[in-house]
């Protein structure tokens, strides 16, 4: 008889007896009724009547499933994001949304396909940074009734169909073929104009044309490593300088 009245007393005290981690916070509800939050530490509980509902207020870290989504340029792709949000009030998470993990969820799920869904592709793929953002927000200000912050939003991966992959890639291929043409005219002008200038040069000092000529037959007898006879004299190049005397 006493072990069973030394049984029930004990599972009076494990029921009345509850121990919360420094990230939990215990909603209490007696009869019925919210009265209030607990925690952390130690906590007690009348037996049979108050009810605890554990939260953690830990970041959690949402993996958004894949959506289909049609882009402003009637784009189908594929997108999937994680979303990082953290309980704020555990007696709203409880009391105003049934499952707040799960609803998060799908505001998430459904606020993704509703904005990624009004921008076209190249915005999708060149701003991310700025969708995230605006993905955050809007989120955050859904969630926000329920004592739930979202801290932020990204989207992982954007999954193309192959047609527009080929497509994204010969239109990457002509562009750099268009920069390399670019540099390469850019290159043959700055030439050009080097070469205009040196005439320049060349015509305002009529004696440097005859030793630009030496240096040249210097540079070849040395690379060549034979003898090379030019019959034509330097007084030759006189008819080609202004005033020169035939």
């Amino acid at each position: 008889m006493w072990i069973y009245i030394v049984v029930i007393i004990l599972v009076i005290l494990a029921s009345m007896v509850r121990i919360l981690r420094e990230y939990e916070r215990g909603v209490i509800f007696r009869l019925g009724r919210l009265i209030g939050v607990k925690g952390p530490g130690l906590i007690i509980l009348i037996p049979f009547i108050d009810k605890m509902v554990k939260i953690s207020l830990r970041t959690v870290v949402l993996d958004v499933p894949p959506q289909d989504i049609i882009t402003k340029d009637n784009v189908s792709v594929k997108v999937n994001a994680v979303v990082y949000f953290r309980v704020m009030d555990a007696s709203r998470a409880v009391v105003e949304v049934e499952n707040y993990a799960y609803a998060t969820s799908q505001i998430a799920q459904t606020t993704l396909r509703s904005v990624l869904g009004e921008v076209e592709l190249d915005e999708l793929l060149a701003q991310r940074e700025a969708l995230n953002h605006r993905l955050q927000k809007i989120i955050d200000e859904q969630t926000d009734p329920w004592g739930v912050k979202v801290s932020a939003v990204e989207i992982k991966h954007v999954d193309l169909p192959q047609e527009m992959q080929r497509a994204m890639a010969k239109q990457a291929e002509a562009e750099r073929e268009r920069r390399a043409k670019i540099i390469n005219a850019e290159g043959e002008f700055q030439a050009a104009e080097k070469l205009r200038e040196a005439a320049e040069v060349l015509a305002r000092n009529p004696i440097t044309i005859q030793l630009r000529y030496l240096q040249t037959l210097r540079e070849i007898s040395v690379e060549n490593a034979s003898t090379i006879v030019f019959p034509i004299p330097i007084e030759f190049f006189k008819l080609f300088i202004p005033g020169g005397k035939e």
